[in-house]
């Protein structure tokens, strides 16, 4: 099965600093049919005006991956940690018993960024966070794994489930397949481009719910930039 969810249907909240839109429920967007797609459970696509951004807050019992495709994001926590987070690269945060955060938008332009929320094997570990730099050519024509909780990833940045995070780059014209497991769930958002997932066509910004199928072919209509969950 593959479900398009155009991203004219996502949930979407107008901050004035924020426009977010909701691929499944979150905060004040409620939608009983979109709660989840397996252990994953929250991406926003969120564009964060220039000098603005999340004040300290916080999380718990949550794998928090952020994937930044233009701008950056500047972090800091309760743990000490601090960074910023440049497009195309990777930061993580594994919740556990507990960890507040900020992140702000500290560039003279717009950031935008997914952040996805999967939900973590075990509750109770001890929080940490990290991130990366994953260079695009890297990623040409194949996916990359950016974060995974999974056996043998071990130049991805570490989460706590069983799940993977990956990128890749396809040129028009191009196409590459995606092995899983029919009883996964895989969830597709072309972060720029236009693509055809098994002939179904899927916009920059739509999502792609994929379950049953133990792989499929996705193909590149435009040149495009996917991101790609994996998950139990």
């Amino acid at each position: 099965m593959i479900d398009s969810r155009p991203f004219e249907s996502l949930g979407s909240a107008d901050h004035g600093w924020l426009d977010a839109r909701h691929h499944f429920s979150f905060a004040g967007y409620h939608d009983p049919d979109r709660m989840g797609w397996g252990t994953l459970r929250v991406w926003n696509d969120d564009i964060i005006a220039a000098k603005s951004g999340f004040s300290e807050h916080p999380h718990e019992d949550m794998e928090i991956i952020t994937y930044v495709r233009k701008g950056a994001i500047t972090h800091s926590d309760s743990l000490g940690n601090e960074g910023r987070t440049e497009a195309g690269d990777v930061q993580v945060i594994s919740a556990g018993t507990g960890i507040r955060h900020a992140e702000f938008n500290l560039e003279d332009e717009p950031t935008q960024l997914f952040q996805i929320w999967i939900m973590p094997d075990n509750r109770g570990d001890e929080p940490g966070w990290g991130m990366r730099p994953f260079p695009k050519a890297d990623r040409a024509g194949q996916f990359v794994t950016l974060a995974s909780g999974m056996a043998g990833d071990d130049d991805a940045l570490p989460i706590r489930t069983n799940a993977r995070v990956l990128g890749a780059t396809l040129k028009a014209g191009g196409s590459l397949e995606f092995n899983t497991h029919s009883e996964r769930h895989a969830y597709l958002v072309p972060a720029t481009g236009r693509i055809e997932v098994d002939g179904q066509v899927v916009n920059a910004r739509d999502g792609a719910a994929i379950t049953g199928l133990d792989s499929v072919t996705i193909s590149a209509i435009e040149d495009s930039e996917l991101v790609l969950v994996d998950a139990a």
